[in-house]
């Protein structure tokens, strides 16, 4: 029998322990799922580095709200996504998350280029048992709503650089134009700027910034 190696990185514990009890033990179509667990940042990481050094996970799943437990430094998942692609690059990657906005779920694509993301609140026994057997055999795969949120970006006629997708999240959670450019190490005349071009590029020039989000989550952005 062909063993699966997992490595399931969320810091809420219970949650991977789910997984390795639906997954362990079953024939998933001619192999079975061995399963470690990192509740943590640091625990991910030195799992993703030992990976690199000796036997090699087939498959790495990645919650996306992670943070080391002795800082306050914004790290996540998809820091670990980007340092496994470097590492071991032929490890899948696939993001678990409850974020299931356009804005994340395509910086994640952008900077990971994932082998799957699941939506948690759409994970069930059934589903996870297909996203493993689709991600070793013919990944990619996605449940519904990364599906969804990949696709309207795909449709949408209109390219933002980084900095515009930030202003356009920033401002879609409620923050302060004066308070952005710090956010994104960018002065408060360039946010000024930029919001202005935003608006000519979405057709709503005379609009206020609410306009401009809605926009925005019309074409997929937020």
């Amino acid at each position: 029998m062909k063993y699966v190696r997992i490595l399931a990185i969320d810091d809420h514990e219970m949650t991977p322990l789910g997984y390795k009890y639906v997954l362990e033990d079953k024939d998933l179509g001619g192999f079975q799922v061995k399963m470690d667990v990192a509740s943590n940042y640091e625990m991910g990481e030195e799992g993703i580095r030992s990976s690199a050094r000796g036997l090699k996970y087939d498959i790495i799943l990645l919650d996306i709200r992670l943070f080391p437990t002795e800082s306050h430094e914004p790290r996540s998942g998809e820091d670990l996504g980007i340092l496994a692609r470097e590492l071991v690059p032929e490890t899948k990657i696939v993001f678990m998350s409850s974020f299931s906005d356009n804005y994340r779920i395509n910086s994640i694509f952008a900077s990971v280029n994932p082998d799957g993301y699941m939506v948690k609140s759409e994970i069930d026994e059934k589903s996870l048992i297909a996203m493993v057997q689709t991600v070793i055999t013919n990944p990619p795969y996605y449940s519904a709503s990364a599906l969804s949120a990949i696709r309207r970006k795909m449709a949408n006629d209109v390219i933002l650089d980084e900095q515009d997708k930030k202003i356009l999240y920033y401002l879609s959670i409620g923050t302060r134009t004066k308070d952005i450019g710090q956010l994104i190490s960018a002065a408060n005349t360039t946010v000024e700027s930029r919001k202005r071009q935003l608006k000519t590029l979405f057709g709503v020039e005379n609009g206020n910034d609410l306009s401009l989000v809605e926009e925005a989550k019309k074409r997929g952005f937020l």
